[in-house]
């Protein structure tokens, strides 16, 4: 047992420099017998143990962080996921994710391992996670990192906090086209900008299921692989960016919506993160 006193003074200097509760700090002070380092590494013991024992929890709430560079020509989404609603929304947890995302747009980190593997404080942003499960009590995970460099970076944010878009563009477009088409990646989901952009087994698939839908309605094998192709168009309409109908004007799709801004204009990123 301890032979020190802890003061309520030693315990909110712990909780000042961990962000664990009162009781967590009073009683890591207690078995460390006052000692701050040995009591930061209960604490972070205590947020390996929780995270070892949530690992089959589902993280499915959570909060999208986006942000651009000065000169918009870099931006970066980070998606951190928990267990509920409640922490999502919690100003620790926004907090904690606002300096992550600060992180890779100070670094830019190509990957979410880099991301993961860059200091914070003084430990790695996957060891600062496992500590915020001990103070939280929740699992926490980075699940989602993108970033886009390009002549004209924009993000949207849509409200709520769960639903991120950045777009790349090839020359300078003024702020209300580059939200637009922003808005537009984040509301319509689109899976590629253009058709060739489609992921190959992406749309062999769509071709596959295209061909058995057809042959199940008893259409003459000579017309199944027109049927097909006819159905895959579709897919393109409904699922590549500059392809859909543009939402502000349905009579258009994006690509002429661009166009009809500015000739040059060209979409040569995109990237959608979206939590649940």
């Amino acid at each position: 047992m301890s032979t020190i006193a802890i003061s309520a003074a030693d315990v909110n200097k712990l909780r000042q420099m961990t962000g664990a509760g009162m009781m967590d700090c009073k009683k890591a002070l207690t078995e460390a017998n006052g000692d701050f380092e040995a009591a930061i590494d209960l604490l972070r013991k205590k947020g390996q143990k929780i995270a070892a024992n949530r690992q089959d929890r589902e993280a499915k709430e959570g909060y999208v962080f986006g942000k651009i560079s000065s000169d918009a020509k870099h931006g970066a989404v980070v998606s951190i996921c928990c267990e509920t609603d409640f922490v999502a929304k919690n100003a620790d947890f926004v907090k904690f994710g606002e300096s992550i995302l600060d992180l890779a747009m100070a670094n830019k980190p190509a990957t979410i391992d880099e991301l993961k593997a860059l200091s914070l404080g003084s430990t790695t942003v996957a060891e600062a996670c496992v500590e915020q499960m001990g103070k939280i009590g929740e699992k926490i995970e980075v699940v989602d990192y993108q970033v886009v460099n390009a002549d004209k970076v924009v993000a949207y944010n849509h409200p709520g906090n769960k639903l991120a878009a950045m777009i790349g563009f090839n020359v300078a477009v003024s702020e209300e086209v580059a939200k637009d088409i922003a808005m537009q990646a984040a509301a319509m989901a689109p899976v590629a900008i253009d058709k060739d952009d489609v992921d190959t087994k992406m749309l062999e698939r769509e071709m596959d299921i295209a061909k058995d839908q057809a042959r199940q309605e008893g259409k003459p094998e000579a017309m199944i692989e027109k049927i097909a192709q006819g159905k895959v168009n579709k897919f393109y309409n409904e699922y590549t960016l500059l392809n859909q109908e543009f939402i502000k004007d349905d009579k258009k799709t994006v690509r002429q919506y661009l166009e009809s801004v500015d000739k040059n204009i060209k979409v040569t990123a995109m990237k959608r993160v979206k939590i649940g």
